[in-house]
């Protein structure tokens, strides 16, 4: 059982280490960041209702697509924090963009303001492009 446990985790961080693609200049590219303290992942799920097979990023053709992303983030001093301690959450957002052009390169962005969590699409320009629409918290 052990050693079946080792062999996971090694593969886990493996995949974790890999290195990322190659940018297709035919499609565009969506990064993560979770710029608020106490966001500690933001992970791509599925992209149009279909699981993706490496979190770090999406690659998506032009046009229009649904990303959903796991967002975890810690909440200090929240409701069933004592004396300040962190408590976590897990959320799943999912944003919505019809205009992915081919080529270009969009930052999301997963923040988080006390329990409420949000998300949102910025293009190359640093401009707001589209903004979750759906939050759904497990935690």
């Amino acid at each position: 059982m052990r050693r079946l446990l080792l062999v996971l985790a090694t593969s886990v961080i493996s995949g974790c280490l890999s290195p990322l693609p190659a940018v297709d200049p035919q499609m565009a590219w969506i990064d993560f960041s979770t710029p608020t303290p106490g966001g500690k992942l933001l992970m791509a799920e599925r992209l149009d209702n279909r699981r993706v097979n490496d979190g770090r990023y999406y690659q998506v053709t032009p046009g229009s697509h649904e990303l959903l992303v796991r967002f975890d983030f810690e909440v200090f001093g929240g409701p069933s924090g004592i004396m300040g301690e962190p408590v976590e959450r897990l959320c799943y957002l999912t944003i919505k963009y019809d205009h992915f052009e081919a080529g270009q390169h969009y930052t999301l962005e997963g923040r988080s303001l006390t329990f409420d969590p949000s998300a949102r699409l910025y293009n190359d320009k640093r401009e707001v492009v589209a903004e979750d629409r759906n939050v759904n918290c497990i935690i």
